[in-house]
């Protein structure tokens, strides 16, 4: 495959073995992949929003999600990556993460420990920081995230009302710094950010 990756400077790259998984043989720049990447991931969304979701927060609703955004892009979809990445938690610990995850978040709900909008963010936060697939973890918890709120009665985050995929995007910058605060146990600028527009 001759293809040239371009990632953006915050961007998690993928190995060789990674990007061998690459389904569609025709894409040989970046400009192609974005493009068969988005009408996967717009398929995705449109088949996760048709429903109700009864098991949302649940290891199989999150890889079945994945598989149903990347499937037709990436060989791996779906799968719960086995390599270091430059964020995440170890390849070894994300089963047990994903667990913990979903029950914290199923307790918070239940309890109503705060609002809806600041229990997405921190949902949104924590399975970017669990990392959990060997790409497209951002876009997966965005859509993740959207779909708890709708699934809860709230409207969907406006997520800086911007482009959040291009390096030079202001708006991008933005997210990742917001991401970043959070890392540090900052919530306040993520909590503006995904209701900013």
């Amino acid at each position: 495959m001759g293809i040239e990756f371009e990632y953006p400077a915050d961007a998690t790259p993928l190995d060789p073995d990674e990007t061998a998984g690459l389904i569609p043989d025709h894409i040989t720049n970046q400009g192609q992949l974005n493009r068969w990447e988005l009408g996967n991931i717009l398929r995705g969304e449109e088949w996760a929003f048709s429903s109700k979701r009864t098991n949302l927060l649940s290891r199989e609703f999150i890889v079945t999600l994945h598989k149903h955004m990347f499937g037709d892009t990436w060989s791996w979809a779906g799968e719960f990556r086995k390599t270091e990445k430059n964020i995440g938690v170890a390849p070894e610990a994300i089963e047990v993460e994903i667990k913990k995850f979903c029950e914290d978040v199923e307790t918070q709900l239940k309890d109503k420990s705060c609002s809806i909008d600041e229990i997405a963010a921190r949902f949104h936060h924590r399975l970017v920081y669990i990392h959990p697939f060997p790409n497209g973890n951002g876009r997966f918890a965005r859509t993740m995230t959207d779909l708890l709120l709708v699934q809860h009665d709230a409207e969907r985050f406006t997520w800086g009302a911007g482009d959040l995929i291009s390096n030079t995007s202001e708006v991008r910058k933005r997210y990742i710094s917001a991401l970043r605060a959070a890392d540090g146990r900052k919530y306040s600028e993520l909590f503006a950010f995904v209701r900013d527009s």
